[in-house]
Order: structure tokens, then sequence, then C-alpha cells
């Protein structure tokens, strides 16, 4: 059996990506994650407005962050929880992932969150059941609940972004996650700057994103440091053979040292999705500056990011 996946994101509210997500329905996301940020945190308790239902979490990519804070987000709101990733399912026999998650929809749980290599895998599992679907990232295509966490993170911080000139630094070609941000972002009506050696930032990125704000492109990273509201440093994905030989030398002209952050406007905040490459794309001093870095921010943003995608799934 397969549905329209179109349909299905009206009446089951998948939630595959930020591309195609009204500028108002992003707003009131982030409204509610921003309410639901004590509760995700455990300073109050949350109401348990998912009690009695299962979130099957099926990763096939590995996942620290994604992973334990989609889990936190369910239990948070009263859900169980079960885990599934490839080495420890009948992925390692072959099975697909469609297979996968037509199993797991058979016993009977109400959404079912999706990571996976292939891009579009998300939205391929959401034409195959009748469960939501939520993308906890595919492929090089989005990584949406990413895209809400940094913009939950960056709104704290700067207060409304329409207006904001926010950098985003390194592998730009590889990243599902540049993607989602820079379609948040242009959507909440910030400039977004996609800076990177020209291997690292394809062409017509500057043309991803429709909204009141745009993206440009830039391969000098010191022009414009004293310009810019916020910055996202990206890892380079070596396992999606980016860079080549490009590691060794990335830091010197891609590197968010020491001193290219003295270069900062005063209070600019500095956000990297994770894992981090100290040393290469950050360095330690910044990644850990108590003032200016929102990293571990946008970690306890995610999970309130993720209860707001879970209360629109499954509860509304």
């Amino acid at each position: 059996m397969t549905r329209d996946p179109r349909a299905a994101s009206t009446s089951l509210r998948d939630f595959l990506g930020i591309e195609g997500l009204a500028p108002g329905e992003l707003e009131a996301l982030l409204d509610r994650a921003e309410a639901l940020l004590p509760a995700a945190m455990g300073q109050v308790r949350s109401e348990p407005k998912l009690a009695g239902r299962v979130v099957a979490n099926i990763f096939f990519e590995d996942s620290t962050r994604t992973r334990v804070s989609f889990e936190i987000a369910a239990k948070r709101l009263g859900a169980e929880v079960v885990n599934l990733g490839a080495s420890g399912s009948s992925a390692s026999k072959g099975e697909t992932l469609v297979d996968t998650a037509r199993n797991i929809e058979a016993m009977g749980v109400d959404a079912i969150v999706v990571r996976t290599s292939i891009s579009g895998g998300a939205a391929l599992v959401a034409q195959h059941v009748d469960r939501p679907v939520i993308n906890a990232g595919d492929g090089r295509h989005e990584h949406p609940t990413q895209a809400l966490l940094d913009a939950l993170a960056l709104r704290l911080r700067l207060g409304n972004l329409a207006g904001k000139r926010i950098a985003i630094v390194g592998d730009i070609a590889n990243s599902r996650v540049a993607r989602s941000a820079a379609h948040a972002f242009v959507r909440l009506g910030a400039e977004v700057i996609a800076v990177g050696p020209p291997s690292l930032v394809p062409v017509g990125f500057d043309a991803i994103a429709a909204g009141p704000g745009k993206v440009s492109i830039t391969h000098d990273l010191d022009g414009i440091l004293c310009d810019i509201d916020a910055i996202m440093t990206l890892r380079i994905q070596l396992e999606r053979a980016a860079g080549g030989g490009i590691a060794p030398d990335y830091r010197a002209g891609y590197g968010l040292t020491s001193e290219r952050r003295a270069k900062l406007k005063p209070g600019t905040p500095i956000l990297h999705p994770g894992p981090v490459n100290r040393g290469v794309e950050i360095d330690d001093a910044v990644a850990d500056d108590v003032a200016d870095s929102v990293i571990l921010k946008q970690v306890s943003c995610g999970v309130a990011a993720r209860m707001a995608v879970l209360l629109r799934a499954i509860a509304d």
C-alpha cells in the first residue's frame, strides 16, 4: 500500500523537511519549543500528553545527540520508546528501510523517527506507512529538527532573526544541516552566508531557499567576520567522501580560531551541530567559550524542539 506523502503530511503530521514549511508554521513550532524548554530540561514536570503512545526510532546511521534527544523528548511527554539500529536489525541481513518501517508499523507504534544515509529516505518511508514519519536526517538532503533547534538557540540569543546575517561555514556540499538551516533562517528573514572552499560550497546553493531573507556565497571567511550576527561551523564529512586532501589545510582558511573569533562583534553566538572535530573547524578555546559558544545550548534546545515535533505528529 502506498499513500500520497503530501496528503499524509497534512493528515498524519509527517515532518520531512523545512523546505515547503510555511513561515507561520515554523514560527509556531519555535514558539512551542521555547515554551517546552523548562520541561525539556527537567526543571518542571511536563504534561504526559503522549502517555500510552509508542515512538519507534529507526536509526540506520550513527548518532548521539539526535537519537538520545528524540528518546528523552518522547519520554518527557510520557511516551514509550523503541530504538532500532542497523547493526541490531534485519537491515544487516538485507532488509530494506521501507520493509523495516512497515514491520515496525505492524507492531502498533504511533510514530516513526527515521535517520538514514539515503537522501529522500524519510519521504520514501512516509509513502509506505500510515503512521507519522519524522525525518531525523536523510543523506545529504535535510535534517529539519536540527534546523529547529538551531533557530531556537539563535532566537534565544538574538531575538527576531529578521535582518540578521548568519554565516554557515564548512562542508556545505555534504551537509543536510546547512540545507535545513538555510531554509529555516531565510524563512525567518535572515541572510545566510555560505562560506567554504569552492569544492565544498555547491554552485547554486544561493538559490536553495525562498523567503523574506536570502542566501549568498563567499569563499573568504576573514572578509565577513566583522559583519555577521552569528556563525555556525560545520564538520568536514569524510564519511560522505568530502574534502579529499583538504582537511590538513582546512583550518588555515576556514577554521574558527581564537584569532578569528576576536574579529567577531562582541556577543556573536557561535554554533556547531556536532560532532566537533576540535582543532579543525573550531578551536578548543572557541568551542568552550562560556560567553559566546551556544553549542551545548543547541543540545538543550534539541530536546525541546523534538518534543514540539512529536506533539505535532501525534497529539495535535
